[in-house]
Formats: C-alpha cells, sequence, structure tokens
C-alpha cells in the first residue's frame, strides 16, 4: 500500500462540495470517509416530497456553459439525459406580467424609457468586457450600476434584480457580483453557441445523488448520514472529530465544508487571527416556499418583481423548465426570500409565512387562488451565499488553517463566480488538486 492509501480522509458536509471532493480525492487513492449530519447527502442541492412530487428542495438549473457540472454528470452517466429548453422571462411591473424574454419584448416594455432600456443593455454589454474584476470590488454594485444604467433604470430594472438575488444586502455588495453574473450567462455565447439554455437531470437532483453516491461507494468512500460533528481539534498530528452520540474519532486529514462562520463554532485550536478570519465572512440566508399548484402558471421561468410590498423577492416557476409528466402535471413554484443570516424573518412561524407568501402570489396572479395549492413547504437556510463586499478577495480564509490536518473548504472561496453547482464543483476540484501535494 502507498502512503496515500493508507492515509485516512474525513469530509465533514455531503452537499455536492464534499461529494465532489470526496470522489476526486478517493481517485488520488486516498481512503475517504463523509461525514453528513443530515439524513441524507446533498445540502443545498437535497430533494424532498412535496405532496405526490419529489424534486429539488431549492431550484437550481443547469447551463450549456456549465463544464464542470456537465463533466461531473457526464462521469455519472447522465449528462446526454439533460433536457434542454429555452424558457421565458417575465417582469411584473405596476400591477401587470410582462414578457421580457429577447430584445424586442425589452424594447416594448412600458415600465422603462427608451433611454433607460438602451442603458441597459450597455451596461450589461460594457461590464461584460471587463477581465479585471478585482477592480469592481473596489466600487459598491449600486454606485456602479447607477453610473452606467443612470437612475431610471437601476432603480426600475437593476434594483429589483438585486434585491431579487441580495435582498437589502445589495447595499454592502461590491460590483464584482453583477460582473460575475453576467459572466455565467454570457459565456456560452463567447464559445460560440447562438442562444443560452437551461437544462436539468430528468428526476432532478434526487436522481443525480442517488447516482453519484453510488458511485462513491464503488470507489470505497464510506458515506455517513445522521452524523453531526459537535468538536474537531487537533491531536498528537492527528485530527480528532467528537459526533453528537460522544464518539470521538481521529483522522489524518479532517476537510470542513461548512460556512466559516460554522467551521469557526467547530474547530479548536485556530489561531485567533484564522477563527477571527472565519466569524468575520458575511452570509446571505434563505426561506425559501416551494408550491405544489393543479396546474401550471404561466410559463415564465422567472418572474421578477418590480413593484414593492410583496413577501419573497422573486417567483421561480420549475414547471416552466420541467415536462409535465416530471411533475405529475403540477406547477411547481419556487418563492425565495433571500436576507441575511441572523436576519429575524428566520423566526417567522411557518403558517405566517405561509399566509404572507401565497397572498403576495395570488397578487401577481390573480387567476390563482388557495383552492389551487395542493402542497406548501418552507425550507430555511441561514448560510447560503458568502455576501461579495468591498474588497472579499483580500480577506477570504485560507484551505489550511494552523491544526496540521485540518482544512476548511467552503463557497466562500469562490472568489469569480456566482454561487451555483458548477462553481461548487469547481472549487472541490482545485481543493482536491491542492491537497494531492499532502501526504
Amino acid at each position: 500500500m502507498t502512503s496515500q492509501e493508507t492515509t485516512r480522509w474525513a469530509i465533514v458536509g455531503g452537499g455536492m462540495l464534499g461529494l465532489t471532493l470526496a470522489w476526486r480525492l478517493a481517485q488520488q487513492g486516498r481512503r475517504v470517509t463523509v461525514l453528513e449530519a443530515a439524513p441524507h447527502v446533498g445540502g443545498l442541492a437535497s430533494a424532498w416530497s412535496l405532496g405526490d412530487v419529489v424534486w429539488d428542495r431549492h431550484y437550481h438549473v443547469t447551463l450549456l456553459s456549465d463544464s464542470r457540472l456537465r463533466t461531473v454528470l457526464k462521469e455519472l452517466d447522465l449528462d446526454d439525459e439533460i433536457d434542454w429548453v429555452e424558457t421565458r422571462a417575465g417582469y411584473y411591473a405596476d400591477g401587470r406580467l410582462h414578457s421580457i424574454s429577447n430584445a424586442i419584448e425589452l424594447l416594448r416594455f412600458p415600465a422603462l424609457g427608451l433611454l433607460g432600456k438602451l442603458r441597459f443593455g450597455w451596461t450589461i454589454f460594457y461590464t461584460s468586457k471587463i477581465r479585471n474584476w478585482r477592480r469592481l470590488e473596489q466600487i459598491a454594485v449600486g454606485t456602479w450600476l447607477r453610473r452606467w444604467a443612470g437612475r431610471a433604470a437601476f432603480e426600475r430594472m437593476w434594483l429589483p434584480l438585486l434585491r431579487s438575488k441580495l435582498g437589502e444586502t445589495y447595499r454592502d455588495t461590491s460590483a464584482a457580483f453583477i460582473w460575475t453574473t453576467i459572466q455565467r450567462l454570457y459565456a456560452a455565447r463567447r464559445t460560440g453557441l447562438k442562444r443560452e439554455m437551461f437544462g436539468y437531470v430528468p428526476g432532478g437532483y434526487a436522481r443525480v445523488l442517488e447516482r453519484f453516491s453510488e458511485r462513491l461507494q464503488e470507489e470505497g468512500v464510506e458515506i455517513r448520514t445522521s452524523s453531526p460533528v459537535t468538536r474537531i481539534a487537533g491531536k498528537d498530528g492527528r485530527v480528532e472529530v467528537a459526533s453528537k452520540d460522544g464518539a470521538l474519532e481521529e483522522w489524518d486529514h479532517v476537510v470542513v465544508t461548512a460556512a466559516p462562520p460554522l467551521a469557526a463554532r467547530l474547530c479548536e485550536g485556530l489561531e485567533e487571527t484564522e477563527a477571527r478570519q472565519l466569524r468575520a465572512v458575511r452570509y446571505l440566508g434563505i426561506v425559501c416556499a416551494s408550491v405544489l399548484l393543479d396546474r401550471p402558471l404561466s410559463g415564465y421561468y422567472v418572474t421578477n418583481l418590480l413593484d414593492e410590498g410583496l413577501p419573497f423577492t422573486g417567483i421561480i416557476e420549475m414547471s416552466a423548465l420541467v415536462r409535465p409528466e416530471q411533475l405529475a402535471g403540477m406547477g411547481l413554484v419556487y418563492l425565495p426570500r433571500y436576507v441575511e443570516s441572523h436576519d429575524p424573518f428566520f423566526e417567522v412561524p411557518d403558517e405566517e409565512v405561509r399566509e404572507r407568501f401565497l397572498e403576495g402570489l395570488f397578487r401577481v396572479y390573480p387567476d390563482v387562488g388557495p383552492e389551487n395549492v395542493k402542497a406548501f413547504r418552507i425550507s430555511r437556510v441561514r448560510h447560503v451565499m458568502p455576501l461579495p463586499t468591498l474588497y472579499y478577495s483580500e480577506n477570504v480564509p485560507d484551505m489550511d488553517t494552523s491544526v496540521p490536518g485540518l482544512h476548511v473548504v467552503s463557497s466562500a472561496q469562490i472568489l469569480n463566480g456566482t454561487l451555483n453547482v458548477n462553481e461548487t464543483i469547481g472549487l472541490a476540484e482545485d481543493a482536491a488538486r491542492r491537497f494531492a501535494e499532502h501526504p
């Protein structure tokens, strides 16, 4: 046996980051165990039951240009099965729904004048041409967009889009955020494709994760679900992990994939500067309702909300993307609300969230009512996406810590991309290449 084959690695967290990292380490000849607190793997990509339908707990799509994700799906023999669809986008403005799925519809959009529309389009084009994203970390996203798009386009178009992904924390976000968003949407076009398509694997992430788990076990990876970790500390050159049931186990290397503030609470023995840096990373969370309706809505995959007073920050209709037979002929709608991890909205009771969210949905779609709702579930996750604040890249925690054998790999280390499964897989593979140097 080589030294790598006798080295034991534990990965704390069984989301797509942890699973991909486990796979790549196993392919290097490592002995790997995944420790997942939940009864199932997947993390933010996990699936759940909504009435008679099993689908993703949060909304996900695959783009043609998502090369890292598609490589993994190809290895899982799933890439050829992706169903590709050209979707439509809608805007809710002045109490009405409008389709803005192409340039012609944008020019017809009544909520913004011609000059504002031209400046809106120019801002997207100009930002897409920038290559040095780090200089955009020095300016607030609101300041950047007002400068290039003007006040009218900012307030009527950009501001609702920022709030749909960032809530009110857009005020603390750098312009690098809008750069990464535009770059992802332009990626396919730069490779010669005529248009961007959205895709999904039939069966959703439930099927992806089932296949992934099977392949991991074939590679010798042990997956332990319902295994919450309570403490991690160095011990005599190794790393000791304490489980909730009181069990202690030692490993040569431990990789924590939790958000940095959570990692700081788990890991003992870090230098104070390290712990402070981990705690300082601000995270956005999400309260996201999944609504199963007896029929699809309007056919807009995304409905952006320009009118104020709605309790959620956007409407995502998965049934506008996914074929009816995948959802038993029902309509599946996600109503996300992005808030900072400590926001009091996380404490609002389920019944109140349900009442407020459905009232908002019926306002946008007045032809839908309580009789059309077949199921309703709420997901609350406090740590979803690190907030890309000013000068963010200068304060990113390192993957290696001062505790020998202890590593922290998280979404906070995605520097030049938006948080999505493709970027998460890219981060895992970067980490695996780096850890290849370790014994």
